[in-house]
């Protein structure tokens, strides 16, 4: 009879850096938007109950189920490879990344599973267990359980959640409900994809590293506030396909064009340096290589915009479109609780040549 190898443990053997275990991090290693659309062709058409709200028709957050007149059921799921070298600071940031979708649709969350695959014979059983608690971490921020999950030997370590929120039925925030004369909120700014590039390159400052883990860590509750006002018409979180791509589905699934007025557009500190230097993610090329002929560049938008604006974000921010009389609620919901960077980045605007238009110069300028 064989006797399996003993797990690896850190008195028996030196593990790698989590990073170098992954051929993506975080949200980048999503599925680019191209391969993904084809992937999933075929896949509408079947009968769907009327109870189920929200399901794969614009590409939404979550799918929502109506339960009965007050409630509706957010279900959700997310993982991904590594994005940072620390277990528990790994675990956090897939953790509130899962939960953002909830937040998104307007919804709280209620419990969670969790999804872990993990290379036994290369991590020790303390670091997995760090990476584990760090996600519990976050869900005990959140306010919920982790009451079960998943756990597979795999070859890249991938750790993430099915998160199930509850929202009332007439709440639920649409990724297809932008209005013409709506404006546009971002709740985080621009760059973890960079952010992430360079930590993998050893070319991340201490300063910023902390910077990335505090943005990928904030919890998006603004959520369920901001599906409260009545002159929120569509919310989604900016994640892998980044602001472009996002900004693109909330475009499609309105019939709109959104406009976005890049100078206001906020970044985390030192993102645009990076780069500068040509420290970019290959998710930023494939991003553009899926959508670009849908969007409208000024002639003078080099690639280190380019870059940016097709940057793979994890755990980002919400972007909220809202009309014009409720932007001084939206922005104090995010102010009271620590958003304070949330911008007003752009407008929504009837139907263009191309859903997404990018401009250089700030509105009324």
């Amino acid at each position: 009879m064989s006797v399996p190898p003993p797990l690896a443990t850190p008195s028996t053997r030196a593990e790698p850096r989590l990073t170098s275990l992954s051929h993506g991090g975080g949200c980048g290693c999503k599925i680019a938007p191209g391969v993904l659309s084809g992937i999933l062709r075929g896949t509408s058409g079947m009968p769907l109950p009327p109870e189920l709200l929200v399901g794969i028709e614009t590409a939404d957050d979550a799918a929502v189920y109506r339960l009965n007149d007050e409630q509706a059921l957010v279900a959700t799921t997310d993982f991904f490879m590594p994005i940072v070298d620390d277990p528990f600071d790994f675990g956090r940031i897939a953790a509130t990344n899962a939960l953002s979708d909830v937040y998104a649709m307007g919804g709280t969350p209620i419990m969670a599973l969790a999804l872990v695959g993990m290379p036994i014979n290369v991590l020790s059983v303390d670091t997995i267990g760090r990476i584990l608690d760090g996600g519990a971490s976050v869900c005990r921020a959140a306010g919920i359980p982790i009451a079960g999950g998943h756990t597979i030997d795999s070859v890249e370590p991938i750790y993430g959640l099915v998160a199930l929120g509850l929202v009332h039925p007439d709440r639920v925030q649409r990724n297809s409900g932008a209005r013409p004369g709506d404006v546009l909120v971002l709740g985080k700014p621009l760059g973890v994809g960079i952010y992430s590039a360079a930590l993998k390159k050893e070319q991340l400052s201490p300063e910023a590293y902390a910077q990335m883990v505090a943005a990928t860590t904030r919890l998006n509750t603004p959520g369920p506030a901001l599906a409260a006002i009545d002159g929120v018409h569509a919310i989604t979180d900016v994640t892998g396909f980044a602001l472009a791509g996002h900004a693109l589905e909330l475009a499609r699934g309105a019939g709109v064009t959104l406009q976005i007025d890049w100078p206001a557009v906020p970044l985390l500190p030192g993102v645009r340096e990076l780069a500068t230097r040509g420290i970019v993610t290959g998710a930023s090329g494939r991003n553009w290589a899926a959508y670009g002929h849908e969007v409208a560049l000024p002639a003078d938008f080099s690639d280190t915009e380019r870059a940016l604006l097709t940057d793979p974000q994890t755990s980002g921010g919400l972007l909220v479109a809202c009309a014009p009389d409720s932007l001084r609620e939206v922005l104090s919901v995010f102010e009271r609780q620590g958003f304070g960077e949330a911008a007003v980045v752009g407008r929504v605007l009837p139907a263009g040549e191309r859903p997404l238009d990018v401009r250089l110069a700030k509105a009324g300028a």
